[in-house]
């Protein structure tokens, strides 16, 4: 049915500007402008013009000097570094826009113990908080679970509502083709129906989608509303010349004012005919009260006549008409357009539920809905703001979540600002305080109103954030205050106990060997602050040591790929005159962001592609097929990832391409990036069967196990294939196997093997079967397809040979099968992790200590340390060992093994703290609940055992 108000228009989409992290900024305004288009004469004319036009350092020439290649000549004046060399003076490292508590596992543990101990209603609020602590240390993964917890246990509509549209935001580039926003892809938790029902029903959130069921409102045979005229009244009221015939019960049951009206000591109570002429309603909207008196029903009325019976709801107090008015008018709205009309009415009259449907739908069209500015009117204006308070709608999730956005579109922004300074307003928790106060202190430094952005940072540190220290200092460094800035960090470093950031900051403020000695101590207390590893290479690159540059830059890119330190790495190999290798790292730049901005954030990276794919040589798809083999066999992800996006661009829509990329990006801990490629290769699937399987890895990798195998299965049933297979064996196998399990997922991976594939599947197939088998106790089957996958080149098989050489006690066999694999494998930090395991402690000793100096974030190697201390009878030495590692990865395992040290140790209350800060991260983890409880009963037997 078509109605004025509700007529259909074009949504307001506005496509995402290219937007990216950049490593480096210009003061200069000139300097940001943005070189995206095509190779061209044009474009390639305004870099030269503004190369003349900038005051950068440019050194023309290098004269480097390396230990394994000949001398190089650096040059900079041509097409391939319009912006220079990179200059250490211009680095400057991130303050981190989030809630940086001083101490993650104190937090956890104490938002870990509210949680428990707080009633079923106030757990959506703590979870929030959960939420901004794991979004402070940078576990996405985490976040988003913690955030699906927010919406599980949220109560009122108004909370659904915000966070059903930030877990689809979350997944927002990785949408399937053929859903609109208001779509929920099957996941109860961002139902738009589920999300407009009032009260908490813990058995709701796991049932499949309301959108995707039947309806549950039956149609019922409408009544004859000539029927219902002709029934006899006892009383009318008269509008001009017309008269409306109602029952005097009916209507005065509507509210207390029509009661008083028609039963009290007013004239009308004894009048058979009531003259409503001038309380401005119109005849249609009073039939239409008396027919609701009468059936409790909207279904026959149209959109305008409901928004008119609402306004008589609200003038006369008629609460269930006005909740039946508000829910039918919520019902209708599913575009912007009708949103932005009718959340006029909505808040105009106080109804909940059309301002949250209203709500909901600009929220799922973030980020474009902010380019409306009725929109953000609403949102940014303390007027807009307190519109929505009254109407139930203004609080500090909401404004978390369009400030998030806010700062991910445009940081600079007037809209930032306001969205920001709405959200001090609705902050009333301590935490809540801390987080927005730093927000904007961090967005007033980024527009260099370094005054103001002073006064934030001081507001959230009397809150009690004491990170914002930081941000402190980096204004008065910008207000000319260097001095200041050093004192205060100084003073941090002695107060507290230190961190990696608080070097990392005060070595912005010091020079010479005081200033290297602070990197260095930054990197010894967190290994994955990218700013010390990328002073250092640009510190070389100064002395003309290039080789040592990019030495050091590899160190933090071979265990966390990011566009950043890919960019600079790039950046010296152009230096070098190594554009294969500089082409390969702007390839994976663009798989990991495809949106990056290079060389101070003027040239876009697929730019740079154009301008070095000509001096490069062109491979042909199937010399990407050769050369892709190549790098997976060596364990290049890096490089495989470059391949694969090469044979993209030759051949945009092949899914099975975007399949290896999202496997690539998952090994490199790219989960968001992964998730976006895997569901491209959804999207360009060509047959129905492929569709599925890319479904249900879809939703296996998002914890839909069940389903996962469901769209397995439906793919089987239309054509056999090697991928339905393979997920299907591979979801099965991820749970706890029996005898009977085990044949059937040995069953499903010898189908897969016999289906057509290529020989990188087919490899870690057969990897996998060999796991199965071993499991089973069957390792000459399991050696035989280890060795069948070694002979196509799938050369992480070592380690399942190894595997199989060790359960024979054949020791040595195993440890020289890892050294195949660590002398094989480009990134081999897992290989020396793994090959500790087959030999004597010294020698093991010194494979973890490689491990740990290729990838700080491997926890085995500080977790084996720790234990060997204990075995030593030096406790406080494994202690301070699980300790280093936890500063800046607080781990499960970690965390629970030191609870179990302290625990040996008699120190029960510092067990019980790692304990629930471990149980923050996995609450289901049963040997740190079994842990916890004794811990506390031991507490418990000392306090009695004090007080007696």
């Amino acid at each position: 049915m078509q109605h004025n108000i509700l007529a259909t228009m074009r949504s307001l989409k506005i496509i995402d500007g290219c937007k990216g992290t950049q490593l480096y900024s210009l003061n200069n305004a000139a300097a940001t402008t943005t070189g995206c288009g095509g190779v061209g004469d044009k474009l390639l004319q305004h870099i030269h013009d503004h190369i003349k036009s900038q005051t950068l350092r440019i050194k023309s020439v290098h004269s480097i000097q390396l230990s394994n290649l000949p001398d190089t000549v650096v040059t900079v004046e041509g097409t391939f570094l319009p912006y220079g060399l990179p200059v250490k003076e211009l680095l400057e490292p991130k303050i981190e826009p989030s809630f940086i508590p001083l101490d993650f596992v104190e937090t956890l543990a104490n938002v870990y113990r509210r949680i428990e101990d707080c009633s079923q209603f106030e757990k959506s609020r703590l979870f929030l908080e959960q939420c901004a602590v794991f979004r402070g240390f940078g576990d996405h993964k985490l976040f988003r679970q913690s955030l699906r917890l927010v919406r599980q246990h949220a109560v009122d509509v108004h909370v659904k509502v915000v966070v059903a549209a930030w877990l689809r935001y979350e997944r927002r580039e990785d949408e399937l083709l053929g859903l609109s926003s208001m779509d929920c892809c099957g996941r109860n938790l961002e139902c738009v129906k589920a999300s407009l029902v009032a009260g908490y029903d813990p058995e709701s959130v796991y049932d499949s989608c309301m959108c995707s069921r039947n309806s549950m409102v039956v149609d019922e045979v409408e009544e004859c509303c000539t029927s219902l005229e002709d029934e006899d009244g006892d009383m009318s009221f008269c509008i001009g010349e017309n008269e409306i015939r109602c029952r005097r019960f009916n209507m005065a049951s509507l509210s207390r004012p029509f009661k008083t009206m028609l039963y009290g000591g007013f004239l009308e109570s004894r009048r058979e005919k009531i003259n409503f002429s001038r309380n401005g309603f119109s005849v249609e909207v009073m039939r239409a009260a008396d027919i609701f008196s009468r059936t409790k029903k909207l279904d026959q009325f149209e959109p305008n006549l409901v928004l008119e019976l609402l306004l008589l709801a609200n003038r006369f107090c008629c609460e269930e008409m006005k909740s039946a008015c508000d829910a039918y008018l919520a019902s209708l709205v599913c575009d912007l357009e009708n949103a932005v009309l009718l959340v006029e009415y909505g808040l105009e009259e106080r109804a909940y539920l059309l301002v949250a449907a209203c709500l909901q739908v600009v929220l799922r069209e973030l980020p474009g809905s902010m380019h409306c500015s009725g929109v953000m009117k609403l949102f940014c204006s303390p007027e807009g703001r307190d519109r929505l308070a009254l109407s139930g709608h203004a609080s500090f999730v909401l404004y978390y979540f369009l400030s998030q956005i806010a700062m991910e579109e445009e940081m600079r922004s007037n809209t930032t600002v306001m969205l920001l300074e709405r959200l001090v307003e609705c902050s009333a928790e301590g935490w809540e305080k801390q987080l927005a106060f730093h927000l904007l202190g961090v967005v007033m430094l980024e527009r260099k109103e370094y005054k103001d952005a002073q006064h934030w940072f001081e507001a959230a540190v009397k809150a009690g954030h004491i990170y914002s220290s930081l941000g402190i200092a980096r204004a008065k460094y910008k207000r000319g205050h260097t001095y200041s800035a050093y004192k205060l960090m100084n003073s941090l470093i002695s107060d507290y106990k230190p961190v990696g950031w608080m070097y990392q900051e005060r070595s912005l403020y010091c020079a010479g060997k005081e200033k290297m000695m602070d990197l260095i101590s930054a990197t010894e207390f967190d290994p994955t602050l990218s700013f010390p590893y990328k002073y250092r290479a640009v510190s070389f690159l100064d002395d003309n040591k290039t080789g040592p540059a990019i030495a050091e830059i590899n160190k933090i890119i071979g265990f966390k790929v990011s566009p950043d330190c890919l960019e600079l790495r790039a950046w010296f190999l152009i230096a070098m005159e190594d554009y294969e290798g500089a082409l390969r790292d702007v390839r994976a730049i663009l798989t990991l962001d495809p949106s990056y901005m290079m060389f101070y954030g003027n040239m876009h990276s697929d730019h740079l592609v154009e301008l070095l794919c000509p001096v490069v040589q062109q491979w042909s798809q199937a010399d990407c097929w050769m050369q892709l083999y190549e790098r997976w066999s060596s364990v290049d992800d890096i490089g495989s990832l470059a391949v694969v996006h090469q044979m993209l661009a030759n051949d945009p829509g092949k899914s099975l391409l975007r399949f290896r990329q999202s496997l690539l990006l998952l090994r490199l801990n790219s989960q968001k990036a992964a998730m976006r490629s895997l569901r491209l290769a959804r999207n360009h699937s060509t047959s129905d069967h492929e569709r599925l399987v890319y479904e249900g890895w879809i939703l296996y990798d998002t914890g839909h196990r069940e389903e996962a195998l469901v769209k397995a299965e439906e793919s089987i049933s239309i054509q056999r294939s090697f991928e339905a297979y393979f997920l299907k064996a591979y979801a099965l196998a991820d749970s706890v196997l029996d005898s009977e399990s085990s044949k059937y997922v040995i069953h499903l991976l010898e189908q897969a093997l016999r289906c057509p594939s290529d020989g990188l599947r087919k490899g870690q197939a057969l990897n996998n079967l060999g796991s199965v088998y071993v499991d089973c106790d069957k390792l000459d089957l399991a050696a035989d397809c280890y060795m069948n996958a070694l002979n196509i080149k799938h050369t992480r098989a070592h380690q399942g040979l190894a595997r199989v050489y060790h359960l024979k006690n054949h020791r040595k066999a195993a440890y020289d099968e890892m050294t195949k694999l660590i002398k094989k494998a480009r990134n081999n930090a897992s290989a020396y992790e793994k090959r500790s395991e087959y030999c004597d402690r010294d020698m093991a000793k010194s494979d973890l200590s490689m491990a740990t100096r290729l990838d700080p974030l491997r926890t085995y190697p500080y977790r084996y340390r720790a234990a060997v201390l204990m075995d030593d009878h030096k406790e406080a030495e494994a202690i301070a060992e699980l300790t280093r590692a936890i500063g800046f990865k607080p781990d499960l395992q970690l965390l629970h093994l030191r609870a179990a040290f302290h625990d040996s140790m008699g120190d029960y209350i510092s067990t019980v703290r790692d304990c629930e800060a471990a149980l923050c991260l996995d609450p289901n983890h049963a040997e740190t609940l079994e842990l916890c409880k004794k811990a506390q009963e031991r507490i418990k037997k000392q306090e009695f055992d004090n007080q007696r």
